[in-house]
């Protein structure tokens, strides 16, 4: 395996209320030199997004008004941990927050990145389970609906076209292969 390239230097070169770019200038082992540029973190910390499991077959989805298509989806709850906060602590805030749940047992699936040659972003995905009533206010502008779903239904729920979030479609077939593992 290639020896890890060397940043040079690291620039900032436009900000918004969400988002940072960053041009790199990068050396190759070999010598080469590159520029790049990237979607940086806005600060610190990762993202979770949440398998909540009703039962040991149900999942509860959430639909929600995504902006960047501009039309209600159905996909996992998730969010930014907040400063000081565990994965862990995040995800059962933005159940709480998000689904009206909090969980006794999480598990830590996997960890996702979305486009990696382009964007400095990780999501931890977690198993919620043994749920109980909790709800917590949330920053979310309208109430979320919660949508029961079963698991071993997942390609019915993609044929709906309601669920097209690349996290949420891999997390929940992460969820129902780790399930009948852990069942088999």
């Amino acid at each position: 395996m290639a020896e890890r390239p060397t940043i040079l230097n690291k620039t900032t070169v436009a900000t918004s209320r969400l988002f940072r770019i960053e041009s790199l200038e990068i050396k190759f082992s070999n010598g080469e030199l590159r520029s790049y540029e990237r979607l940086a973190r806005s600060r610190p910390g990762s993202a979770v997004l949440v398998i909540p499991m009703l039962d040991a077959e149900t999942v509860l989805l959430i639909r929600e008004y995504s902006a960047g298509v501009h039309r209600y989806e159905l996909g996992l709850p998730k969010g930014k941990t907040d400063a000081g906060e565990s994965y862990f602590e995040a995800a059962n805030r933005e159940l709480k927050e998000e689904v009206g749940f909090g969980a006794r047992n999480l598990h830590h699936l996997s960890s996702f990145s979305l486009a990696p040659s382009y964007l400095e972003h990780m999501t931890e995905i977690i198993i919620a389970q043994d749920l109980y009533a909790e709800k917590l206010e949330g920053d979310e502008p309208e109430e979320l609906e919660v949508v029961p779903w079963k698991l071993s239904r997942i390609n019915e729920l993609l044929a709906t076209g309601e669920c097209t979030e690349a996290r949420s479609i891999a997390a929940l077939f992460m969820a129902l292969e780790y399930f009948k593992s852990a069942s088999g």
